[in-house]
């Protein structure tokens, strides 16, 4: 999703903590599974959270506090920054050219 690792993605969206409420609903196919997704407001926030990155450091601090998964924190980190999300760079080259 927008260019994120996925595993990422899913651990951001099941930390409690992150998106607001009402962001993150259950969705029953009629048996007794349900998948999870998100809602317009949901897929905005966890956007705007994942292309809000304003340095390694504070990029790293945001990995420790939401993600509780230590091998996935690792595997982010261990990439550039550049590799980490297409996102992030789209998100930098609209900012430079003055684009919403």
């Amino acid at each position: 999703m927008f260019g994120e690792d996925r595993e990422l993605s899913v651990a951001i969206v099941y930390n409690d903590d992150v998106l607001s409420y009402g962001s993150i609903i259950s969705v029953y196919d009629g048996t007794d599974e349900a998948i999870t997704a998100l809602t317009d407001d949901g897929v905005d926030g966890l956007r705007q959270m994942l292309v809000a990155r304003r340095s390694t450091n504070d990029w790293n601090d945001f990995l420790e506090d939401v993600v509780s998964d230590p091998d996935i924190i690792a595997r982010i980190k261990a990439k550039s920054p550049r590799q980490q999300s297409d996102a992030y760079i789209i998100s930098n080259r609209r900012k430079t050219l003055g684009k919403p």
